[in-house]
């Protein structure tokens, strides 16, 4: 008998270990659940550019070039400047969409050759629209790091933060 139970429990261990992992499969789908991809919207920039250059020793040559914090690195793009004022304008596109606030705010300038001797490296947030909102909330003002924050609606709306 003991032989018997000897080989009942090598066939079970058998069975057992040879089969490789037991399965484990839940009901539902194998696959990983899909990513919400977030929604995208055009956004309009405008900036107004100071009546005078603050450059001596410079030209104020140049395009006015938009940043935003959504954007890859180079993913900045020059303005279009109004041929008869300061306004320099253009549209952001494929701007994830972060209001109502899920997150921090984007942080928005412009590079304007007007500025470059300026303390901010011609850096700006100041008299810049973002999405038809006037930028207010302006981080480190004077500062090269001078930015400003906004949210961006399903409108493709800046919202002050």
């Amino acid at each position: 008998m003991e032989g018997s139970r000897r080989v009942a429990l090598a066939v079970a261990l058998s069975g057992i270990l040879g089969s490789g992992c037991p399965t484990l499969h839940l009901p539902g789908s194998t696959e990983p659940p899909e990513l919400d991809s977030p929604r995208t919207v055009s956004v309009k920039i405008q900036y107004r550019q100071p009546n005078g250059c603050v450059n001596t020793s410079g030209g104020c040559e140049g395009s006015v070039v938009f940043f935003g914090t959504w954007m890859r690195p180079g993913g900045e793009f020059p303005l279009t400047q109004d041929p008869y004022s300061h306004v320099w304008s253009g549209v952001a596109y494929a701007v994830p969409v972060n209001f109502p606030p899920r997150d921090v705010p984007y942080e928005v300038r412009v590079h304007d050759p007007y500025l470059r001797e300026s303390t901010t490296g011609g850096f700006s947030a100041q008299r810049l629209m973002v999405g038809s909102e006037t930028i207010v909330r302006i981080e480190l003002p004077g500062a090269y790091d001078e930015h400003g924050l906004i949210y961006i609606d399903d409108n493709g709306l800046g919202r002050t933060p």
